[in-house]
């Protein structure tokens, strides 16, 4: 007779105490603990450490545990700011000192580049990293909601809608979380409602905050539950006399019942719907809906690396696909013979024929439009292009968009990514269709979190 299949049972059990040593970091920044081959994620454990533990979750394939005690602590521990970080997980790598997370970052890269593109022999640089890593982040969106009878700002606790009262961010420009500040004390005074997520009731859903990294402009997005505003003049006014910076006051309303934070309505209250920054010598406008970089000290030097990967001579037709407003697309028009940037967003899209007018480029074309679907309509025209462009979104390349890359054959193409795995899986499929990956290089965009952009020049 047939053996009846053992049922499998984890090695661990839920609430056990136990003790182990970390022997890696997962791309989340958890320290991983084997117990007989089966792993479990400890938050807040660095790699070396021993570690004592309790279990609180245990799957099929790995469990987690929460970190009760380190027994023996790694060199590259440093002190954590507030252990209030680690619960908004805004800043999850902050207990590793900053060699150490950009070591972190580069071996993330070549993880994925070993193990999904299947490319092991590809060299990846050292990462690009900040001299000061901390308070560099641009662009704040802080929930409103009310805690012990009062209108508060802070940040959710990692996984949950329970707001944490922050008003020191850390990575944020420290300009921005006083802009917050101000703000939300001019809500309080004239008794502004906020938002109840659970019965969607309240006005103030989110305060937003934009500032120019180089010319200190504030732009202020107040995302409300209703086109209403009461008492707006007043409010409007004292905002203004809170905020000298500010140049641009939006509303945004947002109705549903949804986490997107922003609606597609608006109004503009002062100013008008942009703000403007400087980035590699040239000046951008950008609206409150526009994707901008959040770390302009670190855009330059990737935007910098892609323009030397292309190496442009001044006679290349070069396509820059999800071009925003056109940061990456000037940049590179400075070098080339001619420019088509494309993006999605139409706002973005009139933002950078604005700002090429601004800074008097004319060799540049901008279309609005799903890149994947306007470059295959390209190809099938026979279009020539000797340089392709890329910094799509965290789920990387449409397999329609590579496709269609294959079939037009630039010479060359320069990938900006934010998500190391996904450009790996298209690495790899652009290496099958023919091209050679010659240079990579990660930039640390967002210090303390485990976030990491690479640049990766491939050639025919």
């Amino acid at each position: 007779m047939a053996q009846s299949k053992k049922k499998w049972k984890a090695p661990v059990q839920k609430n056990e105490s136990l003790q182990g040593e970390v022997v890696d970091l997962t791309h989340e920044g958890l320290g991983v603990v084997k117990v007989d081959q089966y792993p479990l994620f400890v938050e807040g454990a660095l790699t070396g450490e021993t570690i004592q533990f309790k279990v609180i979750k245990v799957g099929k394939k790995f469990g987690f545990g929460r970190l009760e005690k380190i027994l023996t602590e790694s060199p590259h521990r440093v002190e954590i700011v507030d252990k209030v970080y680690a619960q908004t997980g805004t800043m999850s790598l902050q207990h590793l000192t900053y060699e150490a997370q950009l070591a972190f970052k580069k071996e993330q890269v070549e993880k994925v580049l070993s193990k999904i593109a299947k490319l092991p022999e590809v060299e990846v640089n050292d990462v690009i990293g900040m001299d000061y890593p901390y308070g560099y982040r641009n662009k704040a969106q802080v929930p409103v909601r009310k805690i012990d009878g009062r209108l508060t700002t802070g940040f959710f606790r990692k996984n949950s809608h329970d707001l944490i009262p922050l008003e020191d961010f850390i990575i944020q420009d420290p300009e921005i979380d006083q802009v917050i500040v101000a703000v939300r004390d001019v809500m309080r005074k004239y008794h502004v409602k906020p938002y109840n997520e659970t019965e969607h009731k309240g006005w103030l859903r989110h305060i937003i905050v934009r500032r120019g990294h180089f010319t200190g402009e504030v732009m202020v997005i107040l995302v409300t539950n209703s086109d209403e505003f009461h008492r707006q003049e007043e409010i409007v006014q004292a905002i203004q006399q809170a905020v000298p910076d500010m140049v641009s006051l939006i509303q945004n309303i947002n109705t549903k019942k949804t986490n997107v934070i922003l609606g597609k309505e608006s109004k503009v209250l002062v100013g008008e719907d942009s703000y403007q920054d400087t980035l590699l010598g040239m000046t951008f406008n950008i609206s409150h809906q526009s994707f901008y970089q959040v770390n302009a000290v670190q855009t330059e030097k990737l935007y910098q690396t892609a323009v030397d990967y292309a190496e442009l001579t001044g006679e290349e037709t070069v396509i820059d696909a999800y071009c925003g407003i056109g940061t990456m697309t000037l940049a590179l028009a400075q070098k080339a013979k001619h420019v088509y940037g494309m993006e999605i967003v139409k706002p973005a899209i009139d933002n950078a024929k604005e700002n090429a007018k601004l800074n008097a480029i004319e060799n540049v074309s901008f279309e609005v439009g799903a890149a994947e679907e306007i470059i295959v309509d390209w190809s099938e025209e026979g279009k020539q292009v000797d340089v392709v462009v890329v910094d799509p979104p965290r789920k990387g390349l449409a397999p329609e968009f590579i496709e269609a890359v294959l079939t037009m054959k630039p010479e060359k193409m320069v990938y900006v990514s934010c998500n190391p795995s996904t450009l790996a899986r298209d690495l790899k499929l652009l290496n099958e269709g023919g091209y050679e990956v010659k240079k990579v290089q990660p930039v640390d965009m967002f210090p303390q979190t485990t976030h990491v952009e690479t640049v990766t020049l491939l050639t025919k």
